[in-house]
């Protein structure tokens, strides 16, 4: 009796066995079959069961102290890494940087339970199964991007708080451009996209969310507006497509990635003492490496749906702000509280109320298109008037003067010499 106590259900369901086939009611092939063992074992437990009874079918081992435990050394070492440096990571993140960096032999079954017995981490519920169906991965490569930027405090209390922009291809979770800007704008987008285009081509659509950099949210009247913001006229310019999602939900991929950027990122970021915006992203290819390294998928097809750029992709006139303006009779376009006179060879009768295109790059210098040919012009500061009203979003354009162009830029040319003579531009601080 005390050792049917001291027996498990598995040693219980061998002992019955062990009974059937001594009362010549199951043979040995039979039970080998039933207790999905070799007959060799079956042999083996039967003259156990014969010459000791119940007590030959308990295991030996048990109340010893298994073969596999984790030294104490072992152990001590991790915890004194955890409390000096790993703390608040998670267990699978910890236990990346102890095998990795510290060489520690160690499982990540063995971290999470060292963790959940310091308290240093709490054990989740599992997940409910969703409640709809999941949108099955794209099959190629640059057939969907989906973009984002996550406002967070990348730097902790080390730096400014600032956004990544995220662009993540939906068929293999590999993240293909991380950025970090001050803000979500978009000249911000501009750049992200313009290193995700030299270094990849053109993918066949964006996926984003309804954010007014990618989407025209106010209701206007029919025919007031083409319907396309900068970065969605930039876009089709360049044959992309951008899609807007209903719901965050619809985007999850990013939104996912996002929460696991801004717990592995961010502890990344501190462990090399990275506290601004310029040296962070000189470390996040490294990153973005490695994060692709580990979690990454391959796609369902080996076909690449990305688009080379072509020679008439002008990244340096597609992706800047654009707006349409009309030539008065004097030749003359305002354009932020700015006057350009146009400069031509031609009869001013030949210009007098043509549209013409003002292109601002994210430098402030500005380039007048007529027929997508740039036009010389000269500058007139229009005189501030009292009490301007400004959105919260330009106020800083307002009150800080744009750099001028470099000397050898391709857009200096344009606009500042008349009959090959340089023209004087008036200081936004002169009087007319």
């Amino acid at each position: 009796m005390d050792e049917l106590l001291k027996m498990s259900n598995q040693e219980i369901t061998r002992l019955e066995t062990m009974q059937r086939i001594k009362e010549k009611r199951l043979t040995q092939i039979e039970a080998a079959r039933l207790l999905d063992l070799s007959v060799r074992q079956i042999k083996r437990l039967y003259r156990a069961y014969k010459t000791q009874g119940a007590a030959g079918l308990v295991s030996r081992r048990r109340g010893r102290p298994s073969n596999h435990r984790l030294k104490e050394e072992t152990q001590q070492k991790v915890l004194d890494l955890l409390y000096q440096r790993y703390a608040d990571f998670g267990p699978t993140l910890a236990h990346e940087k102890l095998t990795e960096q510290h060489h520690l032999s160690i499982s990540r079954e063995s971290v999470r339970k060292i963790m959940i017995a310091e308290g240093l981490w709490k054990p989740r519920r599992a997940k409910r199964p969703p409640l709809h169906p999941m949108r099955q991965r794209r099959a190629c490569v640059g057939e969907l991007v989906q973009i984002d930027g996550s406002d967070h405090a990348w730097f902790e209390e080390r730096g400014p708080t600032c956004t990544l922009l995220v662009f993540i291809d939906d068929a293999t979770g590999q993240l293909m451009e991380l950025w970090f800007v001050p803000d979500e704008t978009f000249f911000a987008y501009c750049e992200a996209t313009r290193h995700y285009l030299e270094r990849y081509g053109k993918p066949l659509a964006f996926y984003s969310d309804q954010h007014g950099i990618f989407r025209v949210n106010q209701p206007r009247p029919l025919a007031t507006t083409p319907g396309l913001t900068q970065f969605g006229r930039a876009m089709q310019e360049l044959d992309i497509q951008i899609l807007c999602a209903h719901s965050p939900q619809a985007k999850g991929r990013v939104e996912r990635a996002n929460q696991t950027l801004q717990d592995r990122l961010v502890k990344e970021l501190r462990l090399r003492e990275i506290s601004d915006i310029q040296t962070a992203n000189a470390f996040l290819p490294e990153f973005r490496e490695d994060f692709n390294r580990r979690f990454a998928v391959t796609p369902r097809s080996s076909h690449n749906a990305h688009r080379p750029l072509l020679p008439t992709d002008d990244l340096d006139r597609i992706l800047t702000h654009q707006e349409t303006r009309t030539l008065s009779k004097n030749l003359t376009v305002q354009f932020k509280q700015t006057i350009y006179q146009i400069q031509s060879d031609r009869p001013a009768y030949a210009l007098r109320h043509a549209h013409v295109t003002v292109c601002e790059n994210p430098h402030g210098d500005v380039t007048i298109l007529y027929q997508n040919q740039p036009l010389a012009y000269s500058i007139y500061q229009k005189p501030a008037r009292q009490a301007d009203i400004v959105d919260t979003k330009t106020l800083d354009r307002q009150i800080k003067t744009p750099p001028s162009p470099a000397p050898n830029h391709p857009w200096r040319r344009y606009g500042h010499h008349l009959n090959g003579k340089p023209i004087q531009e008036a200081s936004p601080h002169d009087a007319d």
